[in-house]
């Protein structure tokens, strides 16, 4: 079946010559050209990945972004202008999987999009034996057949990076991972992040847990070198 991809920019030009190469790549599109528009949509026929612009009338991609991740952890790229670092740190905190620097290139968002549903059907795809599909470290437990996340018993929802990284730290606790090697796990090889990309969902997962469990501190910070989860 073709994934579907909600593109929602209020600049139809971006609309129109996005939607053209996501299609002639086999994939489905339905497109907005605002936030509300986007949400009552997306709601009604939820995607496989959302693209969101940040500057939008009636309701912006920040805003968007904030609703869609209160029930939803489908892949989210957002696209921001190249002066905008601070909603594109913003929104990685907010639970964006990744951004996207207008003026981009087409082939350079499609390198993006196809990473992520790659790692989201590697993710809810796994075939492995029964001792394999979950990891159990203390008081975590990653359920990877079902992509879920629990703390304490109490259950966690994570975007698909927030999944990954969570998995990479937690699978060998007390060694550190350092920041190209999270990428790695999370982003798969041959895609360019920031590091503070990584840091911003590292914060973001930690106020998370903390959001359950107030005394969290499993994920530590080895300044200059990376993270690494309590053994």
């Amino acid at each position: 079946m073709q994934h579907l991809i909600a593109l929602v920019d209020d600049d139809r030009n971006i609309l129109t010559s996005v939607s053209i190469a996501l299609e002639a790549e086999g994939y489905r599109v339905d497109t907005y050209n605002d936030g509300l528009e986007a949400l009552r949509g997306i709601t009604q026929k939820p995607p496989e990945l959302a693209i969101l612009d940040i500057k939008m009338p009636r309701m912006d991609g920040l805003e968007l972004l904030t609703r869609l991740r209160s029930k939803s952890s489908i892949p989210i790229i957002f696209l921001t202008s190249k002066d905008d670092e601070i909603d594109e740190a913003f929104g990685l905190k907010m639970g964006a999987d990744d951004y996207v620097k207008k003026p981009f290139s087409q082939h350079l968002l499609l390198e993006r999009i196809r990473a992520l549903l790659r790692r989201r059907e590697l993710d809810l795809n796994v075939i492995q034996n029964v001792s394999e599909e979950k990891i159990k470290r203390g008081n975590l437990i990653l359920d990877q057949g079902r992509h879920q996340c629990f703390w304490k018993q109490l259950p966690l929802n994570l975007t698909v990076t927030e999944f990954l990284l969570v998995k990479a730290l937690s699978i060998r606790p007390g060694i550190v991972k350092t920041r190209d090697q999270l990428i790695d796990a999370a982003y798969g090889d041959n895609i360019y992040v920031d590091d503070r990309t990584i840091d911003s969902h590292i914060k973001r997962l930690r106020k998370k847990f903390k959001h359950l469990d107030d005394g969290f501190n499993e994920i530590e910070t080895l300044y200059g070198l990376g993270y690494r989860y309590k053994a």
